[in-house]
This record gives structure tokens, sequence and C-alpha cells, in this order.
């Protein structure tokens, strides 16, 4: 079936805010490191993972020119909060108030974790998005459930390297580095690949209740147009 107007669509937004609020969440989270056994993980891995089920429901119900539009504001959504974050450490702080110092320990590496997570984030998003669009036109719409861990193979392998490299390259030892970027990818894809029947129970449940199946014959996969 192919795509609707969105006006028609009942819960298109509401995936889309959750998308917006979970990437949000995990550029703040992401700052710290925690440890967990011999795995060391951003927090933000405690949320971000979540963006991708969201972007999986979204490109498997509304296709991939839907989705794309999705990412977009994510990463404007991002940039604003970055931005502003910037702003208020550098406005004075009022007399009486004696937390900036620790305001700006907390926040001001946001910039930079924001901006790492930016990049990683368009490759990973739209990588993902990718390899379920064309996974579902390849199998006709069977093996859902295997479209779901082929793209987060890819997905996560690009943005945890890319992610980890910009945010904490030079900061922390690279040996450090390494084990966050390899614990941090079998993480992701061992906690997307649990998951995935639910995800394939909840994309069932949308198509249903949407009347929606979106493929993307002759799409443009460019991320640039919209």
């Amino acid at each position: 079936m192919e795509s609707l107007k969105k006006e028609s669509f009942k819960f298109f937004t509401f995936f889309a805010v959750l998308f917006v609020a979970v990437l949000l969440i995990s550029n703040v989270a992401a700052q710290k490191l925690i440890p967990v056994g011999p795995f060391i993980f951003t927090a933000g891995i405690l949320v971000f993972p979540i963006s991708y089920i969201f972007g999986d429901v979204l490109t498997e119900v509304y296709g991939y020119k839907n989705t794309r539009k999705i990412i977009w504001l994510g990463f404007l959504s991002s940039t604003f909060m970055a931005i502003f974050f910037w702003i208020i450490i550098k406005l004075p702080a009022a007399p009486g108030w004696n937390n900036q110092a620790a305001f700006e320990t907390t926040l001001m590496q946001v910039p930079r974790v924001v901006f790492a997570s930016l990049v990683a984030y368009l490759f990973g998003e739209f990588s993902n998005s990718y390899v379920i669009s064309k996974l579902k036109i390849a199998n006709q719409g069977n093996n859902m459930w295997l479209r779901f861990i082929a793209s987060t193979l890819v997905g996560q392998f690009f943005d945890t390297i890319i992610f980890a490299v910009i945010a904490f390259g030079g900061i922390i030892p690279n040996d450090i580095l390494i084990t966050a970027i390899w614990s941090g990818y079998l993480f992701k894809v061992v906690y997307e690949t649990i998951v995935s029947p639910l995800t394939v129970i909840i994309v069932n449940y949308i198509k249903k209740k949407e009347g929606v199946d979106v493929y993307d014959n002759n799409v443009n996969y460019n991320p640039l147009s919209l």
C-alpha cells in the first residue's frame, strides 16, 4: 500500500516526538562513562538504542521519505539544544547563585558531545533506514525481524565508532576508547536483537491501525532530498 497523507496518520507524530525526545536526552547523558563489569559505556546507551527502535518503526510503516524528515528534525533539535546550552553557560550568574561551576562542569562538554552525536546520528540513522527500506523491497515485506537486525548491525556500526572517536578521542586513553567502542556496539546490537520481536508486534499493530504499509519504490534515497 502506498503512502497516505500525513493528516491521516494516527501514530506518526507520536513516534516522531518520542524519537526526538530520546535523542536529546541521550545527547546529555552521553557525557558520562559508566563501567559495567569489563565493559565501558556512555550513560546515553541506556536511552539511545530506543531511538533506533523508533527509527525502525517509522521506516517500516511510513517509509524512508517520511522518516528522512524526522531524522532531520532530530538533527535540528539537537543543534538548537547545543547552541542554547552554550549561550546559557556563557551568561553571567546572578549574585548568590553559586552553582555556576557545577553547571559548567555538567554541561560544558555538551557541544562537543552533541556534535559527535549529530555526525554519528546522521550516518547511523540514514544507513539504518536505508537498509530496512531496501531489504523490505527485496524480501517483499517478509522477514521483518531480519531486516531490523541487519539494519542495526550497519547503523550502529557507523554510529558507535563515529560518536566515540569524535566525542572522546584525545580525551580518554586509547585502550579505554576502544573498549567503549566494541562494548557499546555489542550492547546495542544485543539490545535491539532482544527487543526485535516486540518491535515486530508494535509495527504490525500500527500498520493495521494506520492502514498503511509503505514500500519505497522509486524513492530518492539522497538524505538531502526533502
